[in-house]
């Protein structure tokens, strides 16, 4: 199939460009397409070791950076599973959600596979200079021999033009919390993003950006500092302002109840960067 998006790249996202019939019908044609990605592994004691150490709370080793080598071009899939940068031009994950379901864990050792779908797809802006698309995708993780999902995450991403330029002024965020049950504070270095799939140029920030979902996962790693046994059932993100390499964030959580926590992330200057609400599993009753 031909990859609209692709052939819509130079007009779609010129700065003055006006959007043509064909080039709406392209991509119309492309949202109503059937697009589905299957992928199955296994959750192997090395690979989950791997990871869990690429958090930056994790004792490890360094070695030298070493700069990116060039490889073939993405398709429209990249390997993490999401819809590809470069089609259409910037992406910036915006939110998401995850369910985790006790009665079926995602076991280590067990074989697994996971199913992305987008859940949908919104254009906007499209009628002025900056149009931009917003993208759900949902994924499902189920374990090998089973019918229910492990984990259920949903992702939103938006795509715009590479010359859409950042907004120099902090979105206020509004209802955060005025102090904190717990905090947890780390400077994000360069090779944070660098690891996590985070742009590789500043893009019209002072610096490259922290990625995401690894502002997601200290939310997470967070809640586990304050209860080291918390079993989390579900957790909401969403990005409010951009996170800089090389500034100092903190990690704010406050318990609304005995299972529910809202978490913030901000920086030396106050700007918040990721809001989030995590819920634990019910603790188990006695019948």
């Amino acid at each position: 199939m031909a990859r609209p998006l692709n052939l819509l790249r130079t007009r779609f996202y010129s700065s003055r460009a006006t959007l043509t019939p064909a080039n709406i019908q392209a991509l119309d044609e492309y949202i109503a397409a059937p697009k589905k990605l299957v992928l199955e592994d296994t959750f192997n004691v090395e690979r989950v070791s791997d990871l869990f150490i690429t958090l930056p709370t994790r004792d490890g080793t360094r070695k030298p950076y070493t700069p990116p080598r060039l490889g073939s071009p993405c398709g429209i899939w990249l390997a993490s599973g999401v819809l590809s940068c470069s089609n259409p031009g910037k992406r910036m994950w915006a939110s998401g959600r995850m369910s985790w379901n006790s009665k079926h864990p995602l076991l280590v050792g067990k074989t697994a596979t996971s199913s992305s779908t987008f859940g949908s797809v919104e254009k906007k802006g499209f009628d002025t200079e900056s149009p931009m698309v917003f993208v759900t995708q949902r994924i499902n993780i189920t374990m090998a021999g089973e019918t229910e999902p492990s984990i259920t995450e949903e992702r939103s991403h938006v795509y715009m033009g590479e010359s859409v330029a950042p907004s120099n002024i902090p979105r206020v965020v509004k209802n955060i919390p005025l102090s904190a049950d717990f905090t947890f504070k780390f400077t994000p270095s360069l090779i944070t993003p660098l690891s996590f799939l985070g742009p590789h140029s500043s893009r019209g920030y002072p610096e490259r950006l922290v990625h995401g979902p690894l502002t997601a996962l200290m939310l997470l790693e967070a809640i586990k500092f304050d209860k080291p046994t918390a079993q989390i059932a579900h957790f909401e993100y969403r990005a409010r302002n951009p996170i800089i390499v090389n500034r100092l964030m903190t990690i704010n959580g406050v318990w609304v109840d005995e299972i529910t926590a809202t978490v913030w992330c901000e920086d030396d200057a106050g700007v918040v960067g990721m809001t989030g609400t995590v819920k634990l599993r019910e603790p188990a009753t006695n019948e």
